[in-house]
C-alpha cells in the first residue's frame, strides 16, 4: 500500500463520523471499514465521500478505487490481524467461502475434464490389471490430488458399476463394428481354470481388413459351471456367434480349437466349420508320445533326479557353481522339467548337456561324494542318447517357436511343417534302439492328424500362401489336385454369389503396377436370369487364367509376410485374392485363445480370487481390446 494512499491528517481522529458501506458490498473488509460524512456550508450531513474509507477500528483513511479493496485488506492484516482473523472464523462458521476456498472448489463429476481424467484411470486399471480397489489407495489419491487439486476421486463402486460398464460397452460396439465390416472371420476358443476352481470359455476372433491386416480380438470369457461336454460347449459357441453377430457375416466361420473329443463335438453342435485342430497341440501330443517310449523316460528320469538333487540342497548348488568357473561353463542352474509340458524336457536335456563336466565333477568332490551316492551319472550311452534327443526335438520346438511368436501364424504353415517334422522322424541305421522307437512314436501319432478333408483343407491354405505355393512336400499328381479344388471352390462361390468375387480380365492385361481391385460390372437384366447357366464357363477360364500366373510368379522369400503379398497383387488376382482371405485369416493354433489364461492368472490372482466372473470377462476384454496410445 502506497503512503499516497493514506490521508495522514485525519489518521486516528475519532470525531469523524463513519457510515456502513451499502448493502451490496460483500467483501469480509466492508465489516472493518466505512465511508466518512461530508457537510456542506450550513454544516448539514449531506454527501458521503466515496474516495476515501475509514477504518473503524484505528479510523485511518484509505484512499479507495471502485472495486479495489486491495488497500484495505493489507490495512487490516497488517494492524488488526486478530480482529481480522475473527471475521475470517466467523465467515468459515457461516458458510461464506475464503478466497482461498472459492479458488479450490472441486470440479462438478459431470464435467469434461473430471470425465476424462475418470477414464484415463479406468484405462489406466484395466491395461495394468490393477484391481478397482485401486481407486482407494491412499498414495494412489495422494497422487491424483497432486496432479490435479480439483478432482475429487469418485468411489470404487461408481468404477465398477458405472465407468467400466460404459468403457466395456464403447469398446464392444468398436469391435462389433470390425468384426461386421470384416470379409471373413476365424475364432479360436479352449478352456482354463481360475484359483478360484472357476471354469471359464475365452473366445477369441481373428479377422483380415481390406488392407490385409490381421486383427485379433478377445470376444468373451464365459464361466462354465456345468460339465464340459461337447454340448455344453456349443451352446457357449452358438451364444457367441448370435451376440457378436457372426452369423450375418456370410461366410463360413472356422473354428480352431486343441484335440480334445469334446471340442470336436462341441463345433459339429454348433454347426460351424472349417474345424482345425490346433498344430501347436497336435505337436504336444506327438511329442509326449515319443518321450512316453520305455527307455527315453527312464533316462529322462535319472536326469531329473540329477537336476532334483541340485535344486534341494543348498550345499550342492553352491558346489556346483564353482565347478562352473572352474570350468570356464555358464554359471546356470540345472532345470527340471514338467510333466505336462514336453518342450521343459528338451530344455532340461539341454542343460544337463551343458553343464555334464561341471555336474560330474560337482558329484565327485569331498563335499557332495557322500550324498551323491544315490545319484547315477549318465554313462557314454546315456549321453549319446541325451544328445540325440535334442536333436530329434528341437525342430519341432523350432516349429512351435514359428507358430506361436509369428504375428500371423496362419493355418498355410501347418502342412509343410507337418512334412518337415515327418521327414525328419525317418529311422537311420546309426539310430539306436530308444531313438528309433521315439522316432516311430512320433511319426506314427502325427501321421494319423489332419486325415482326409481336413489335410485337403491344409493343402489348399498352403497353396494360396505365396511361400509355399509351389508345395515341395507335394507330389506332381497332388499339387495338380489342390489347384484343381481351388478352382472348383472359386466357381462355386462365383455362381452362389457373383458379388463375391469380381470378374478379372486376362491376368497377361492386367498392368503390373496396378494393385487396386477389379471392381465387379453391373450386371445386365439376362445375365441375372441366365448368368448361372450360361456364365460357368467364363469364370472357370478366369479362373484357370489366374492360377496359371499365380503359379508362374517370381519366388517369394520364406521370411516374407503372405499377407503383405496379397496386399501388393490382390489387383492382379482378384478371384484368388479373395478366396486367400477365407483361409489365411484362419490362425494355425488356438494359442490366442491360451494366452489369455496367462492375463487372467494376472487378473484372478490370489489377493483377488472372489473376482465375479462377469468382471472377469469385462476386465480381460478391455485388456486386450483397449487402444491406448
Amino acid at each position: 500500500m502506497a503512503e499516497s494512499d493514506i490521508c495522514k491528517e485525519e489518521n486516528n481522529n475519532p470525531e469523524v463520523e463513519i457510515v456502513p458501506a451499502p448493502a451490496a458490498f460483500k467483501s469480509d473488509v466492508w465489516k472493518h471499514f466505512g465511508f466518512g460524512v461530508s457537510k456542506n456550508a450550513k454544516g448539514e450531513k449531506v454527501v458521503v465521500d466515496r474516495q476515501w474509507t475509514i477504518c473503524k477500528h484505528c479510523h485511518s483513511k484509505l484512499r479507495y478505487n471502485t472495486g479495489n479493496t486491495s488497500n484495505m485488506r493489507s490495512h487490516l492484516t497488517t494492524h488488526h490481524p486478530e480482529k481480522f482473523a475473527d471475521s475470517l472464523t466467523k465467515n468459515v462458521l457461516s458458510g461464506q467461502k475464503t478466497l482461498k476456498e472459492a479458488f479450490s472448489t472441486t470440479m462438478p463429476h459431470n464435467s469434461a475434464r473430471a470425465q476424462e481424467i475418470t477414464r484415463y484411470i479406468a484405462e489406466y486399471i484395466a491395461c495394468d490389471l490393477r484391481p478397482f480397489s485401486a481407486v482407494d489407495g491412499k498414495g494412489f489419491k495422494r497422487l491424483v490430488a497432486k496432479l490435479d487439486p480439483k478432482y475429487q476421486m469418485p468411489s470404487r463402486a461408481h468404477f465398477s458399476q458405472t465407468v467400466f460398464p460404459a468403457l466395456y460397452r464403447e469398446t464392444k460396439e468398436r469391435v462389433m463394428l470390425n468384426l461386421k465390416q470384416s470379409e471373413c472371420i476365424a475364432i479360436t476358443t479352449d478352456g482354463w481354470t481360475s484359483r478360484a476352481t472357476h471354469s471359464y470359455i475365452t473366445i477369441t476372433a481373428h479377422v483380415l481388413t481390406s488392407e490385409w491386416e490381421m486383427q485379433s480380438y478377445v470376444l468373451q470369457t464365459r464361466q462354465l459351471s456345468e460339465s464340459h461336454t461337447g454340448v455344453n460347449i456349443a451352446e457357449v459357441l452358438k451364444s457367441a456367434v448370435k451376440e457378436w453377430g457372426l452369423d450375418k457375416i456370410g461366410t463360413r466361420i472356422a473354428v480352431v480349437t486343441d484335440n480334445a473329443s469334446n471340442m470336436r463335438v462341441a463345433v459339429k453342435e454348433a454347426e460351424l466349420s472349417p474345424h482345425i485342430r490346433c498344430f501347436a497341440h497336435t505337436l504336444n501330443l506327438a511329442s509326449q508320445a515319443g518321450l512316453k517310449v520305455n527307455a527315453v523316460s527312464r533316462l529322462l528320469g535319472r536326469v531329473r533326479r540329477v537336476a532334483s538333487f541340485f535344486h534341494r540342497s543348498t550345499t550342492a548348488t553352491a558346489v556346483l557353481t564353482t565347478k562352473q568357473k572352474l570350468l570356464n561353463l555358464p554359471v546356470h542352474k540345472l532345470i527340471i522339467d514338467v510333466v505336462t509340458r514336453w518342450n521343459s524336457s528338451l530344455d532340461m536335456l539341454e542343460r544337463y548337456l551343458e553343464q555334464q563336466q561341471a555336474v560330474a565333477a560337482a558329484l565327485l568332490s569331498d563335499e557332495l561324494r557322500q550324498k551323491s551316492r544315490e545319484i547315477d551319472t549318465l554313462d557314454t550311452s546315456d549321453i549319446a542318447n541325451a544328445e540325440d534327443l535334442v536333436k530329434i526335438l528341437s525342430p519341432i520346438k523350432k516349429a512351435t517357436i514359428v507358430l506361436c511368436d509369428e504375428s500371423q501364424p496362419t493355418i498355410s504353415l501347418i502342412s509343410p511343417l507337418k512334412q518337415m517334422i515327418q521327414d525328419s522322424m525317418v529311422t537311420e541305421n546309426h539310430d539306436s534302439n530308444a531313438i528309433a522307437q521315439m522316432k516311430a512314436a512320433i511319426l506314427k501319432d502325427l501321421t494319423d492328424r489332419y486325415q482326409g478333408e481336413d489335410e485337403k483343407f491344409m493343402q489348399e491354405s498352403s497353396a494360396l500362401d505365396p511361400r509355399f505355393r509351389t508345395l515341395q512336400h507335394l507330389g506332381s499328381g497332388e499339387r495338380e489336385d489342390v489347384f484343381e479344388r481351388l478352382k472348383l471352390k472359386a466357381s462355386q462361390m462365383q455362381q452362389q454369389d457373383p458379388d463375391v468375387l469380381p470378374r478379372s480380365p486376362h491376368p497377361a492385361d492386367v498392368d503390373d503396377s496396378s494393385v487396386s481391385f477389379v471392381p465387379p460390372l453391373k450386371k445386365h437384366a439376362l445375365e441375372d436370369l441366365l448368368g448361372s447357366s450360361f456364365s460357368s464357363n467364363q469364370v472357370t477360364g478366369g479362373i484357370q487364367a489366374e492360377i496359371d500366373s499365380y503359379c508362374k510368379e517370381a519366388l517369394v522369400s520364406l521370411s516374407a509376410c503372405p499377407l503383405k503379398w496379397w496386399k501388393d497383387n490382390a489387383g492382379r488376382y482378384p478371384i484368388l485374392s479373395s478366396l486367400a482371405k477365407t483361409y489365411l485369416c484362419i490362425p494355425a493354433t488356438s494359442v490366442p485363445s491360451e494366452r489369455v489364461f496367462s492375463t487372467a492368472g494376472d487378473i484372478v490372482n490370489a489377493q483377488r480370487s472372489l473376482l465375479l466372473p462377469c468382471n472377469v470377462d469385462l476386465l480381460i476384454f478391455l485388456k486386450k481390446n483397449l487402444n491406448i496410445s
